[in-house]
């Protein structure tokens, strides 16, 4: 989105990383207003039900100031305890296969009602390292809008690939995400392959406002013919009374005898444990308050090297008036960025040439459904880094 050299130093200069979603959510405690229920509701005065949301126009006012980018990358690289490097520890099948789902859970964080990050422009990328771990992420598309993800060690032990299309509908009272799209972790050094789906985001608009993960996530390794069924489970809460939003239960079982192996049950914010199937011991597969209380927030490290593509250079402006609530001049720069983005849009349609992504190669299978590869086998050091 920047061209020449001076304005890439001048954008770089505006770069603005703001703190993770983590357990406390203070970001958005700052940020909310008194009527914030009520200014939700307008939004959706003139909406259809059934209608797709995809590139529904938020005012700034009610953004979090970060890119759905970095809320993909935070995932990954935000992290107090590496539940990530303890997949490829583990000493057989079923406990790195039983590390990965732990870990799958760790990349769930407290949605907050009322705050969406900004819609990525196409061509938008993040690049972020934690430790020896370099992750990478691109908007390789924007109608429909799909995310891309790399991320490699320096170890060549752990390899992430990530395919991401989340598709948002408005059903009267309610809105659903549900984000299509697989995410694989692969441990190279025992040659497997996890594949990961998401759990959708609901937002109730009434009776009571909320907003929660729920579905169910499935996670299946071919080369140790194992899976896990996760369900998060939905909140029955009427008027805010009663309900348990963030249970998870589910199980790890075999592919091809369906012999459950060990039971999953607990708290995705919380504690979740594994109860072995055959000896009856419980033991502690997820702890929320080591893995995403009092997370960092990322620091630029190499400010020459951060790209004008960057999402913390891009929407660096508009992150930067919201934390100054400046309302408008978010809402300028919000535009700002949004037109520039069409204007380059119309500019190759009028010349007939397609968007290629940097990074990764784009296609879709039978089913319809996005599948991305990158393009280089690792990703190098990032200017921008999580503070160990």
């Amino acid at each position: 989105m920047v061209e020449s050299g001076s304005e890439a130093a001048a954008a770089t200069a505006a770069a603005v990383l703001t703190a993770p979603l983590s357990l406390e959510g203070g970001l958005a405690a700052e940020l909310r207003p008194a009527n914030l229920v009520q200014r939700v509701l307008s939004l959706f005065r003139n909406v259809r039900p059934g209608s797709d949301l995809s590139h529904f126009q938020l005012p700034a006012t009610f953004n979090l100031p970060k890119s759905q980018l970095q809320l993909y990358g935070e995932g990954v690289y935000c992290v107090g305890k590496d539940y990530l490097r303890r997949c490829a520890k583990g000493s057989d099948a079923v406990e790195r296969f039983a590390a990965v789902v732990g870990w799958s859970i760790s990349t769930t964080r407290p949605p907050i009602f009322g705050f969406a990050p900004y819609n990525p422009v196409l061509g938008e990328t993040h690049h972020v390292s934690s430790g020896s771990l370099h992750v990478l992420l691109e908007q390789v598309s924007h109608r429909p809008p799909v995310s891309a993800l790399h991320a490699t060690d320096d170890d060549g032990e752990i390899e992430l690939v990530w395919c991401q299309n989340p598709i948002p509908k408005f059903h009267g009272t309610s809105v659903e995400a549900t984000v299509k799209g697989m995410r694989h972790v692969k441990l190279l050094k025992f040659s497997e392959n996890y594949e990961i789906d998401c759990p959708n985001l609901l937002i109730r608009l009434l009776p009571a406002p909320s907003v929660e993960w729920s579905g169910t996530v499935r996670i299946v390794c071919k080369e140790s013919e194992l899976e896990a069924e996760l369900i998060y489970y939905r909140s029955n809460a009427f008027l805010g009374l009663g309900g348990d939003p963030r249970c998870v239960k589910g199980k790890i079982f075999s592919s091809r005898s369906g012999e459950i192996i060990c039971e999953i049950d607990g708290h995705w914010d919380r504690i979740v444990s594994a109860k072995d199937a055959k000896t009856g011991k419980v033991s502690v597969l997820y702890d929320a308050e080591s893995a995403i209380a009092d997370l960092k927030t990322p620091v630029v490290r190499n400010q020459e090297g951060v790209s004008p593509s960057e999402s913390v250079v891009v929407w660096g402006e508009v992150s930067d008036a919201i934390l100054k609530k400046d309302w408008e001049r978010s809402s300028q720069a919000k535009r700002r960025v949004e037109d520039t983005a069409r204007r380059l849009d119309r500019e190759r349609n009028d010349k007939g040439e397609v968007w290629i992504p940097k990074h990764f190669s784009l296609s879709q299978d039978k089913k319809g459904s996005w599948e991305c590869s990158p393009l280089e086998k690792s990703v190098p050091p990032a200017p921008i880094i999580v503070p160990s």
